[in-house]
């Protein structure tokens, strides 16, 4: 059974940092596509991140790019997110989901700005204050 588990959320001021982590095991195949996520109160969800685990390839949402930092250890079995510069429109519960498998053919731009996912995680909530 395939589980994701985030950790690392906390408050922080604005222009601050925070690494989240997301612990995946059960996954049994090399290829599939895993991201970032966050819901803010009012909000649509959206997708942060993205990453295919088998060729590497990234994708940012525009409002993060240049800030945020996704990174996946494959010993570690842990997809980690680097967010530096936080503002407070970063504020959100931030979750980590994946669709396994998925071919590094498709286009990563489908999972990660999609709206569905065969798993996620319970999330871990951010609060960035002015």
């Amino acid at each position: 059974e395939v589980q994701l588990v985030e950790s690392g959320g906390d408050l922080v001021q604005a222009g601050g940092s925070l690494r989240l982590s997301c612990a995946v095991s059960g996954v049994t195949v090399d290829d599939y596509a895993i991201g970032w996520f966050r819901q803010a109160p009012g909000k649509e969800r959206e997708g942060v991140s993205c990453i295919s685990s088998s060729v590497g390839s990234t994708l940012y949402a525009d409002s993060v790019k240049g800030r945020f930092t996704i990174s996946s250890d494959n010993a570690k079995n842990t997809l980690y997110l680097e967010m530096n510069s936080l503002q407070p429109e970063d504020t959100g519960l931030y979750f980590c989901a994946a669709d396994i498998p998925y071919h590094s053919s498709w286009p990563l731009s489908s999972f990660c700005w999609g709206t569905s996912y065969d798993y996620r995680g319970q999330g871990t909530q951010v609060t960035v204050s002015s």
